[in-house]
């Protein structure tokens, strides 16, 4: 499995967090795991880092794979996709987004399509990161 340099995990569910970390370190599939618990500290952590010019030893990594539950106080997922899209199209160009939600209501899928995220449902398991980055870099070449 591909190593990535930063994935970015945005879930208020702390059980969530806790099993997706474990899983993601299990399969060694990045050193650098970030957990935010909403869409609007996601969206400042995400603006902030489009506005970094250069790469300091204690700065926080850019993200390659950003997991994204739907249902979530304060900023929901899709509220932080639509504020996502504002974000520098350089800067999100090379960054998989990946809901991750209970629910497959064909109106939660259309959306995520709409905004060019993955669709997966809880729980996470390897097989199913698996699949997703085999989709992802099989388009992106």
């Amino acid at each position: 499995m591909k190593q990535l340099r930063g994935v970015l995990l945005i879930d208020d569910n702390d059980t969530s967090n806790f099993l997706n970390q474990r899983l993601l370190k299990r399969v060694q599939l990045t050193d650098n795991i970030k957990v935010l618990n909403n869409g609007r500290q996601a969206f400042d952590y995400m603006a902030a880092l489009s506005q970094q010019t250069k790469v300091k030893a204690n700065q926080d990594i850019k993200p390659e794979l950003i997991l994204l539950d739907i249902n979530m106080p304060v900023m929901d997922g899709f509220e932080f996709l639509e504020l996502y899209q504002e974000l520098p199209e350089d800067f999100r160009r090379d960054i998989l987004i990946a809901i991750l939600s209970t629910s497959s209501h064909p109106q939660d899928t259309g959306k995520a399509n709409f905004y060019n995220a993955y669709y997966i449902t809880k729980p996470l398991t390897i097989e199913k990161i698996e699949m997703l980055l085999d989709m992802h870099y099989a388009t992106s070449e």
